[in-house]
């Protein structure tokens, strides 16, 4: 019976540890919004700043060129941190039922013992 009751606290582990692992995407996410966004503004200063807003015009400034280049950069992550998110969310739904399966028969274990 005790297998039964240290499988039950594993599955308890993967669970928080797949919560763990979904918030560190999600917080990587909001940072990496947070970064283009701040990316963006200074591009905008800049592209002002120079007069010139055009990325193709002879003079455009070359750290607006790699701003925007990093935060294009970034965007690309964020949309592979979104896929790596929907698949946690998939894995944790998952070690979420097999925990709940998991108790529910040491539950019922501890029930037959009771009786007996």
């Amino acid at each position: 019976m005790k297998s039964r009751e240290s499988h039950v606290r594993l599955k308890e582990f993967q669970v928080n540890e797949k919560r763990r692992q979904l918030q560190q995407l999600q917080l990587m996410m909001a940072e990496f919004e947070r970064m283009a966004k701040e990316l963006e503004t200074q591009i905008v200063l800049e592209e002002k700043k120079s007069g010139i807003s055009d990325p193709n015009h002879f003079a455009y400034p070359t750290f607006a060129k790699a701003a925007r280049q990093r935060a294009d950069n970034l965007q690309v992550s964020i949309r592979e941190l979104r896929v790596q998110q929907e698949a946690a969310e998939l894995s944790l739904e998952e070690a979420q039922s097999e925990h709940a399966r998991a108790a529910a028969l040491e539950e019922r274990d501890l029930a037959v013992r009771a009786r007996a």
